[in-house]
């Protein structure tokens, strides 16, 4: 039986899968996308798409509750999750509709179906076999839970709480990393009382300390309880709610129990091992052309050890097609990556944090500042407190960028080219922000850090 060959089949449609298939089609080359669920993806269907939907609900939802200290008399009547529902799932729809419109335009053969690899140049959907001169092998994530710690009844990952047509009067969330304070932040703000289960010694303990430490005043300003330092045991269910027990030997009551403690890699039972693929722990391992070593296979977005990002994999997936057509594109810089956690206040960063900075290059050869974003006037418009950091080399360039307050996340992009064109302070304190933007707090601490702050005090 002779079947056709594809430059490209893709095994993922998420968003690593489909802009490498977009690129690679926009290139000349013949591809295969193929997916069980749905074009788009976990980030457009279950993630990022509809959770910055809820999160900006809840920001609404704050907005009527404090419109008061603008000078706007509202009433704050309660949040209608039908409703909610049904502006998050418009959203979705409609940028649904736009990526099959644009995956059919290019011409792309798109095969509905869940796909596995049966050879080093094949894969196989419901008995068919889809060859590849390349595939690249995008199949993306799934919420974790800890072993014996079953996802039923009233413990639920995110998947489950996106479609929740109700508000928990409380809530536990096992996990204080971006969807655990995600959550939080949604729940408190639509009127649950919450309170998160975290390990380490920090909520968002990836960011830089500084950071860290600014979110849980926040937090607990915004009455969001959290214990860090503290061990998830057990938890047992009934009609009535959870009942968590901690390592501390404390209990926590409540209507659910949501565990936020990450994404694993989606790759068990797809053939990947039995066609000689290197793995870690359920990972793809790459090398930094994000070739597996195997023939010509590839892998991208969160089977790849590394940052869980939408932008990453679709990142990863635009380097790929480019690999395979011969264009020899720049390698990803991991730590060059921006990152944003959309609760309230907002978090923004790029580059290393003041710790790694100082592991990296030495205690003496780091300098940080950070501009209160007391001293900005839209901040001070938005009611919002925060601040900027920047990290730098000593006569040497910006490495980190680390911001936090309401909005701050729109910041992220002046920050990503900072760091990563290696911006000196002389350089970036030369630059002229607009006034009055949150964007001039950037300014004002790249002036604190070439010793020139006139907005802050010494």
């Amino acid at each position: 039986m002779s079947e056709e060959l594809y430059d490209i089949v893709i095994l993922g449609a998420g968003s690593g899968g489909y802009a490498a298939a977009l690129r690679g089609a926009q290139l000349g080359l013949k591809v295969a996308l193929i997916e069980g669920d749905k074009l788009g993806g976990t980030c457009l269907h279950r993630g990022c798409i509809p959770t910055k939907a809820y999160l900006h609900a809840a920001e609404v939802a704050e907005n009527v509750k404090h419109s008061e200290f603008f000078g706007v008399n509202s009433q704050f009547m309660g949040i209608d999750m039908q409703r909610v529902g049904e502006y998050r799932d418009g959203v979705i729809g409609k940028l649904y509709k736009g990526l099959q419109g644009l995956v059919k335009s290019r011409n792309i053969e798109y095969v509905n179906g869940w796909g596995r690899l049966t050879a080093p140049d094949t894969v196989t959907v419901d008995g068919k076999a889809y060859r590849g001169k390349n595939i690249i092998l995008a199949s993306g994530s799934y919420s974790k839970t800890i072993p014996g710690l079953n996802i039923e009844g009233r413990v639920i990952t995110s998947e489950q709480a996106l479609q929740m047509d109700w508000i928990p009067s409380s809530a536990v969330v096992l996990g204080g990393g971006v969807i655990g304070v995600e959550f939080a932040s949604v729940w408190n703000s639509f009127g649950t009382d919450v309170t998160i289960i975290e390990g380490l010694p920090h909520l968002v303990p990836n960011e830089d300390e500084a950071i860290s430490k600014n979110l849980e005043r926040a937090f607990r300003k915004r009455k969001i309880n959290f214990k860090t330092k503290t061990m998830f045991q057990s938890v047992t269910q009934d009609d009535h709610g959870v009942h968590v027990t901690t390592s501390d030997g404390k209990t926590y009551d409540a209507d659910v129990l949501l565990v936020a403690i990450g994404r694993g890699p989606q790759t068990a039972n797809m053939g990947y091992e039995e066609n000689g693929i290197p793995m870690d722990r359920g990972f793809v391992l790459v090398n930094d052309r994000l070739h597996t070593g195997v023939g010509n296979i590839y892998a991208v977005g969160d089977i790849v050890p590394g940052l869980q990002l939408a932008h990453r994999g679709f990142a990863q997936g635009l380097f790929v097609a480019e690999e395979i057509a011969g264009l020899n594109p720049q390698p990803i810089v991991e730590s060059g990556i921006p990152r944003v956690t959309f609760c309230e206040p907002e978090i923004a960063s790029v580059g290393l944090t003041e710790k790694q900075a100082k592991e990296q290059y030495g205690e003496d050869k780091v300098k940080a500042v950070e501009f209160n974003l007391a001293g900005n006037g839209k901040s001070q418009i938005l009611d919002t407190a925060g601040f900027v950091k920047l990290v730098s080399v000593v006569d040497g360039p910006i490495v980190g960028f680390h911001a936090i307050g309401a909005r701050m996340g729109e910041q992220v992009g002046e920050g990503q080219l900072i760091v990563n064109w290696e911006a000196y302070e002389a350089d970036l304190a030369a630059l002229i922000h607009a006034h009055p933007t949150q964007n001039e707090s950037i300014g004002e601490a790249a002036l604190a850090l070439a010793g020139k702050a006139l907005h802050a005090h010494d």
